[in-house]
């Protein structure tokens, strides 16, 4: 086979990777999927059970052992072993193209040396900026790392996506060229993330999962650590008005025992597509996000959202009528809830209004395709 009959090859790579429940972990998937499907040779560097396999879709995982300790105290950050390097290098020299998945990680340092060393084409999809963690020591560690290697990977790559304005602001901010940024948001699986057919689908789908039949349900699906809000919706809860459901891992203990509460858990994709469809209202007030992979699953699935009013959503156009986009304050969430839940024709419009935005906005087939382009692209 000629240069030019063979096929790309791309090396993702991802601090997780499922089956790790989180938003990167699951990006990456849906890219290396779709990439494969258009022809793509795919390989994945991350951390987890030591060895390269290739999974039922053809792509090739390449895991590294890693210490995560720390994600116990909700930073998600592996700490693999040193063999890492010798893998960044070992599949960089093979790939045509680098692509990091965030500068935040040990898997992207080493990933992009690698690329450096082997002159492969380095690109970058930063998800979010600075993080407003509520330990002093974790701002620190992330202003200087951003500072020293993520300032080194984004000055070099050859393209850089960002998911929200907010980003965009932040890696210019660390140097990557204006000419080399690109704004790329995210696919849904539609397929997957869709409403529930009928009120009896939905009705088992709370069975399935314990749910009660007759409460409205406020869902919020993501890890339970500040960043994500979860302290804030349980501040916020009006036990008369509406129950909260959280799908996540993380701070399970601060749930316990709390009426009108439910906690499920991390869940794989299949359950969690269900437990969209069991709910009424999807609620997240997070922060330091670029758009969150699970306001899109909730808006593939039909529901009603509230996020925060992030600026850096400025890119999606959202209709501020039919998204509910709030401060992050207790108080707030509290009455916006209340009154959604209470307003049967509101929701019902932003039902409508949540599934054409997904259906028409978030592809993944377009999104492989934009990557491909700016893979081929040699400036």
């Amino acid at each position: 086979m000629s240069e030019a009959e063979r096929p790309l090859r791309v090396l993702l790579v991802s601090h997780y990777y499922p089956p790790h429940v989180g938003g990167i972990e699951n990006v990456v998937r849906q890219e290396a999927v779709h990439l494969t499907a258009r022809g793509v040779e795919v390989t994945v560097l991350t951390s987890g059970e030591s060895g390269s396999v290739r999974d039922e879709e053809g792509v090739r995982v390449v895991r590294i052992a890693a210490w995560n300790g720390v994600e116990r105290a909700g930073v998600p950050f592996p700490v693999p072993g040193p063999q890492l390097l010798t893998a960044a290098l070992r599949w960089a020299r093979r790939a045509d193209v680098v692509h990091l998945h965030d500068c935040l990680y040990l898997t992207s340092w080493a990933a992009g040396l690698a690329a450096l060393l082997t002159r492969t084409p380095q690109f970058v999809t930063q998800h979010v900026a600075m993080v407003e963690h509520p330990s002093g020591l974790v701002r620190a560690v992330q202003r200087i790392v951003y500072g020293v290697a993520g300032r080194a990977l984004l000055r070099r790559a050859r393209r850089v996506f960002t998911l929200n304005a907010s980003v965009t602001g932040f890696v210019r901010g660390l140097g990557a060229r204006p000419a080399r940024l690109g704004h790329l948001p995210n696919g849904v699986d539609t397929a997957l993330f869709r409403p529930a057919a009928s009120a009896e689908e939905r009705d088992l789908a709370r069975e399935r999962f314990g749910l009660p039949p007759d409460r409205p349900l406020v869902l919020f699906v993501g890890r339970l650590v500040p960043k994500k809000g979860y302290d804030l919706l349980l501040a916020a809860h009006d036990a008369d008005a509406f129950d909260l459901v959280f799908a996540g891992d993380g701070d399970v203990e601060a749930l316990a025992g709390r009426p009108g509460v439910h906690a499920l858990g991390p869940l794989p994709p299949e359950a969690l597509a269900e437990v969209y469809r069991a709910c009424d209202v999807f609620a997240l007030p997070s922060t330091a996000e670029g758009f969150p992979l699970s306001v899109q699953e909730a808006m593939a699935s039909g529901l009603p959202v509230l996020t925060t009013d992030d600026p850096g959503y400025a890119p999606y156009e959202l209709d501020r009528s039919l998204v509910a986009l709030t401060a992050r304050d207790a108080g707030v969430l509290r009455g916006t809830l209340a009154g959604l839940v209470g307003d049967a024709g509101r929701l019902a419009e932003m039902r409508r209004y949540s599934l054409a935005y997904a259906t028409t906005r978030f592809s993944w087939p377009d999104h492989a395709d934009t990557l491909v382009r700016h893979y081929r692209d040699p400036v």
